[in-house]
C-alpha cells in the first residue's frame, strides 16, 4: 500500500476510486464499503483510494473532545495495508479544512490535489462544514466537477447498522464477544510492561503491568477477561487472564491493567504486549482475604482454558 501526502498546492495527477471517513476500527463496516470501493476500481482499472485523517476531525472542532479510539493510527494503517488497498493518505485536520464546506472540500482536496475521479460515499456518511449537505448535495457538486459520486448499498448482517459508536458502547459494556462479531476480529489493545506491585507474584499468579502506547484507546469496562497475549520477539502467543480494574482487594485508586499469562516463565520488563480480548469472564471485585482471592484466580485460569476450548479457541489463533 503506498501512503501518499498531501502537499500544498501540489496536485496528485493519478485519476482514483476513493472513499473517505476516519474509519475507527476497521470494522465489518467499514471493509464492506472498502471492498465495494476496491471492486469498482478494478472494474474501472483504477487504483483505490482510502482517504482518512491523521487525528478525529471532532477533536478540532470541540476542542475540549478526547476521543475513545479502537485503533491507533498505526493498527488502521496495518488493516488498510491488509485488506489491500492500492493507496491511502491521512490527511491532518485542522481548522481550516473544518471550514470547508462540502463542495470546497471536493474541489480543492479530492479533485485537485488528489484526483479523486471516483467517490464512494457510505451511507449516511456526511462531510464538510458542519456536516449539513447529503448524498444529493454531493452527487451534484460531483457533476459540476466531473467527479462521479456513489453512495455504497448499506451493510446490516444482524438487522442493525455497525458502526464504531455502538461498537464502543458494547466495549464499555464489557461485552467483547459482541464487539469481536461486529468489528470481525477481536479487540486489541497494545502497551509496554511496566513493573507493578507484585501483590499476584505473591499469591502464585505473576502479572505483567501494562502501560498503554496509545492512552485515547478504548478500554473495556472494568471485569476480568480471557485474552489471547502476543509478546515482543516470540513467534508463539499466550493464553492470559486479564484483569482491567482498581484492584479494589488492595485499596488501589488508578486503573490498571494486569495480565497473568498462562504457560509462561521469564521476565517482561519494557517488552511490548498485545492484547486480543475474546470473553469476559467476570466484574471486578473485592474479596475478604487473599485466600478467597487466590481461589477465584484458580477458578478463572480454569475457565480461560475453558472457554478457548470449547470454542477451538488455539494459542496461535490470528
Amino acid at each position: 500500500m503506498e501512503i501518499l501526502t498531501l502537499k500544498k498546492d501540489t496536485p496528485i495527477d493519478v485519476p482514483t476510486v476513493a472513499t473517505i471517513g476516519f474509519f475507527d476500527g476497521v470494522h465489518r463496516g467499514h471493509r464492506f464499503l472498502i471492498q465495494y470501493v476496491q471492486q469498482r476500481a478494478y472494474r474501472k482499472d483504477l487504483p483505490s483510494l482510502v482517504i482518512t485523517f491523521k487525528q478525529h476531525p471532532r477533536q478540532v472542532v470541540q476542542q475540549h473532545f478526547i476521543p475513545a479510539l479502537l485503533s491507533t493510527p498505526e493498527e488502521k494503517l496495518a488493516m488498510l495495508q491488509q485488506m489491500g488497498v492500492d493507496r491511502c493518505i491521512l490527511l491532518d485536520f485542522n481548522e481550516k479544512m473544518a471550514q470547508l464546506s462540502a463542495h470546497q472540500f471536493m474541489q480543492r482536496v479530492l479533485k485537485r490535489q488528489l484526483g479523486v475521479a471516483d467517490l464512494v460515499i457510505g451511507h449516511d456518511n456526511r462531510f464538510g462544514h458542519n456536516r449539513q449537505e447529503g448524498f444529493a448535495d454531493y452527487l451534484r457538486y460531483g457533476l459540476s466537477l466531473g467527479m462521479a459520486v456513489t453512495e455504497a448499498p448499506r451493510f446490516v448482517p444482524y438487522g442493525e447498522t455497525i458502526s464504531s459508536s455502538s461498537i464502543r458502547r458494547l466495549l464499555e459494556k464489557g461485552d467483547v464477544s459482541a464487539a469481536h462479531r461486529a468489528l470481525g476480529y477481536a479487540y486489541k489493545i497494545g502497551g509496554t510492561v511496566a513493573p507493578g506491585f507484585q501483590e499476584g507474584r505473591k499469591l502464585g499468579f505473576p502479572t505483567a503491568n501494562l502501560v498503554l502506547e496509545n492512552p485515547q484507546k478504548l478500554l473495556p469496562r472494568n471485569g476480568v477477561y480471557a485474552t489471547r497475549v502476543e509478546i515482543e520477539g516470540l513467534e508463539d502467543s499466550f493464553l492470559g487472564m486479564t484483569n482491567i480494574g482498581h484492584r479494589p482487594t488492595f485499596g488501589g485508586q488508578t486503573t490498571t491493567i494486569e495480565t497473568h499469562i498462562l504457560d509462561f516463565n521469564g521476565l517482561l520488563y519494557d517488552r511490548h504486549l498485545r492484547l486480543s480480548f475474546f470473553y469476559r469472564i467476570r466484574d471486578e471485585e473485592k474479596f475478604d482475604s487473599l485466600r478467597d482471592l487466590q481461589i477465584q484466580l484458580a477458578a478463572d485460569k480454569r475457565k480461560v482454558r475453558t472457554l478457548f476450548i470449547l470454542n477451538n479457541r488455539t494459542w496461535h489463533e490470528r
